[in-house]
């Protein structure tokens, strides 16, 4: 059975994450590379291991966050459904079992906002991660900070951490925000709707979700 670690260096894979990367970076977005889907997967997978759910399952978190944006590469409109049949197609050629390839599927194919929902373990701890991962080198070119909010929210961002209290049952995502960048207001303009979707996630996961924003608890 190939690993997390087998798919990361598998040069398919790797290829369709460049490529919707490439595709992103064409029309303004922010970085969607191996950066963002090396740590997506890394944080859902923790998340899941803080929560107890077993090393398999982290795994398969990890697979999940590696291939989430692939579909961007077919176009950025339903690319969490394009990228869901993607990866059905590279992990059933690489003999992945018909179990853990509709896990994978299931959680790319709820982490967009627009048509987001947390119906598995899986893809509520996709949605944490997804969400979660504002920071300054996501942005590509600095030119654009004053004149994009989403550039401008992330390049803002300088420290950013999504934390799980088991025993609380708490899962909380404190940021540190430069707000001589951007006020925190402009953060909830165009990240409210994320946060929400993951308050909604912690809650399918069985814990309560935190917002601290430079000390301030916002939700």
């Amino acid at each position: 059975m190939l690993s997390y670690e087998n798919l990361r260096k598998d040069s398919e894979i790797v290829a369709y994450v460049e490529a919707a990367n490439n595709v992103l970076g064409a029309i303004g977005y922010t970085e969607h590379g191996m950066a963002h889907a090396v740590k997506t997967g890394e944080d859902a997978s923790r998340v899941l291991a803080s929560l107890g759910y077993d090393e398999r399952e982290c795994e398969l978190a990890k697979i999940a966050g590696l291939m989430h944006d692939i579909g961007n590469a077919v176009n950025r409109c339903d690319h969490a459904q394009s990228g869901a049949f993607l990866a059905f197609e590279l992990l059933r050629a690489r003999n992945f079992p018909v179990a853990e390839v509709i896990k994978i599927t299931t959680a790319i194919g709820h982490h967009d906002e627009k048509t987001a929902a947390a119906v598995t373990p899986l893809a509520a701890a996709l949605i944490l991660a997804d969400k979660s991962d504002v920071r300054t080198s996501r942005v590509r070119n600095k030119k654009t900070v004053h004149d994009d909010i989403h550039d401008r929210v992330n390049y803002a961002v300088f420290s950013s951490k999504l934390d799980v209290d088991r025993e609380k049952r708490m899962i909380c995502l404190t940021l540190k925000i430069d707000t001589l960048v951007c006020p925190v207001m402009e953060y909830f303009e165009i990240f409210l709707d994320r946060m929400v979707l993951c308050k909604k996630s912690a809650e399918f996961l069985g814990c309560d979700f935190e917002l601290i924003i430079n000390d301030t608890r916002l939700l």
